[in-house]
């Protein structure tokens, strides 16, 4: 999943970046609101974790821009200012929660899964797919019961298939959302994560059902066979 970070205050954005990126997630960061209006404009993020006292442009304008855009993308509030007026003010806007200064970095990121889950219109963070689970709190995978060890990048890119579950998915799509810009940018980076997935999964051998589908032109499937 990708996420933009909106934060002045360098400390705390560099800390929020590093435990953000270190849970599997994608992450671009600026402190500027005008620099933020204009990352929101140009790509799709799955959330934002804005914080309301930025220079140039304030947090709220930017939720206000945001969803005046038509965005779905998840808000994530992270603020001082912690007074009911402020909470109820923002939330109107289209905030999708509200994380008051200073937090637990383990509840904004159980934070941050619910807004996700809700975008994408998942029940829990236990993903079943077959005979596939995967756990998006405690960032574990197995399949048929076997544990599985997935670097950040190809957790994150397994999660962005199976909350998509049965929807074509394009390589621009998994760009957008499993890539940050920080990436190195190639013409087949998607595929080759995509072929180490399959290989850990043990995808398509030894009797296992292939769960990842190659849609030829158009991206990738992730889905149970036969499933409706």
């Amino acid at each position: 999943m990708r996420l933009l970070v909106v934060e002045d205050y360098e400390p705390l954005a560099r800390s929020l970046v590093q435990g953000l990126r270190e849970a599997a997630y994608a992450v671009d960061v600026t402190g500027d609101g005008a620099a933020a209006l204009e990352l929101a404009r140009a790509n799709a993020y799955d959330a934002l974790v804005l914080d309301l006292m930025v220079p140039k442009v304030d947090g709220l304008s930017i939720l206000r821009q945001v969803r005046a855009s038509g965005s779905s993308a998840g808000v994530l509030i992270i603020t001082a200012r912690d007074q009911v007026p402020d909470r109820v003010g923002a939330l109107d806007l289209g905030a999708d929660d509200y994380l008051i200064k200073p937090f637990a970095f383990e509840e904004l990121l159980a934070r941050l899964r619910a807004v996700i889950r809700r975008r994408y219109g998942a029940a829990e963070n236990l993903v079943r797919i077959g005979d596939l689970e995967l756990d998006g709190a405690a960032r574990t995978v197995r399949r048929a019961g076997r544990a599985i060890a997935l670097s950040a990048r190809e957790f994150a890119l397994l999660e962005y298939l199976a909350l998509r579950r049965g929807q074509i998915v394009t390589r621009t799509e998994i760009w957008e959302h499993v890539y940050d810009f920080a990436a190195e940018p190639s013409s087949n980076v998607v595929d080759v994560y995509v072929g180490y997935l399959r290989r850990k999964l043990g995808d398509g051998e030894g009797g296992a059902a292939r769960l990842i589908q190659t849609h030829r032109g158009l991206g990738y499937a992730l889905d149970a066979p036969g499933a409706a």
